[in-house]
């Protein structure tokens, strides 16, 4: 029986007209997308969606309107992101006050937090949970950008020339203490001095620059390192018996006669505490 087999040029033909019609696909006519979702946005982008969501919000603070446009990213956690994103910006080296603005989002979305434990040193109470972790940290050079505004949708963007970038404006009133109690909680690092900065209505405030000092020495640190401990978090490991000063560069009355106490562990032996202290501007 014969078989009927495909001429060779009829085959040469089909893989050429498919080779001419990728590259016209491809090379002379490719899709563009126009007016893409912000769902649908490549990684790198989504992270310049929030970042314009939140100079936005640094404008005019309106947070429900912040809250829709967040929300078009559909994002799981909008906190989250936010917070991933601001530590992202941090180890890049990019604009403080960049990375400022976008903390301050992710703070706003969680609200202020709970005031419900006394202090007899005012009469304003604060209450924050000690948390568990350390960080030392060096002084970062801080800028700001001009404010950005924008209708939602945003349309998909190419990068482009960051603008000149505007003296950082004087800082605010100075930081006053709210509140300073000892911490015996074996599950945390021996000697950790946790300070938290809030504002008057109970929002925590990220790039605050913090002074630790004492007899020989002094260390530099900033809030805002940790979002996911808090925006207004930062801390800092003392050493047993050492007396420590605390202040806040923009300014304030220093924290005087700061040191690790004693404490007493479950099985009767001895190890040094630590101390949870929070300024308010």
């Amino acid at each position: 029986m014969n078989e009927r087999r495909l001429p060779l040029d009829i085959i040469g033909a089909l893989i050429l007209g498919a080779a001419l019609g990728l590259f016209y696909a491809w090379t002379l006519a490719p899709v563009q997308i126009i007016d893409s979702a912000p769902a649908a946005l490549r990684a790198d982008f989504k992270n310049q969606y929030r970042a314009a969501i939140a100079a936005s919000f640094a404008s005019n603070h309106d947070l429900a309107r912040a809250k829709a446009r967040l929300a078009l990213l559909a994002d799981a956690d909008s906190y989250a992101a936010l917070s991933a994103q601001a530590q992202q910006m941090l180890a890049a080296g990019e604009s403080f006050a960049s990375v400022e603005q976008v903390a301050d989002l992710a703070s706003a979305l969680r609200g202020p937090p709970p005031t419900n434990i006394a202090s007899s040193e005012s009469p304003t109470p604060i209450s924050f949970e000690p948390v568990n972790s350390t960080q030392n940290v060096t002084s970062a050079p801080q800028e700001t950008l001009p404010p950005f505004s924008t209708e939602i949708p945003l349309p998909l963007f190419s990068p482009t020339p960051r603008p000149t970038r505007t003296p950082v404006p004087a800082p605010g009133a100075p930081f006053a203490l709210v509140s300073q109690e000892s911490l015996c909680d074996e599950s945390l690092p021996d000697g950790i001095l946790q300070v938290m900065t809030i504002n008057l209505d109970g929002r925590q405030l990220p790039g605050i620059e913090l002074i630790v000092s004492w007899p020989g020495g002094e260390e530099h640190f900033f809030s805002g390192f940790k979002p996911e401990l808090g925006n207004g978090y930062a801390d800092f490991n003392m050493a047993p018996n050492i007396i420590y000063s605390l202040r806040a560069a923009d300014g304030g009355a220093p924290i005087e006669n700061l040191s690790a106490p004693s404490c007493t562990a479950a099985n009767g032996e001895s190890f040094f505490g630590g101390l949870h202290i929070v300024l308010k501007r």
